[in-house]
């Protein structure tokens, strides 16, 4: 939203909090991706959620009900099971 800097810093901070738990894109990912958000009419974002949480055996957590939860790709936050 105009603050380059600021989008910068956050970033950063990200890779060095969350280092171990970012997942990469790459062409299988994409293509992935590419196929369920054809498959379910959904944006490359939201399909690029769902392919990272199938590839790495997670449940993917959204309040997107319309477009991810009533079509069984995620669970609502409340139905989430945390550790």
């Amino acid at each position: 939203m105009g603050k380059p800097e600021r989008a910068r810093r956050l970033s950063r901070l990200v890779v060095t909090r969350c280092q171990d738990h970012l997942v990469r894109v790459d062409p299988v990912l994409t293509g992935s991706a590419l196929d369920i958000a054809a498959e379910h009419g959904l944006t490359a974002y939201d399909a690029a959620y769902v392919a990272a949480a199938r590839r790495n055996g997670w449940t993917l957590v959204s309040a997107d009900i319309v477009d991810l939860v009533s079509k069984g790709l995620a669970v609502a936050p409340d139905a989430a099971d945390y550790p």
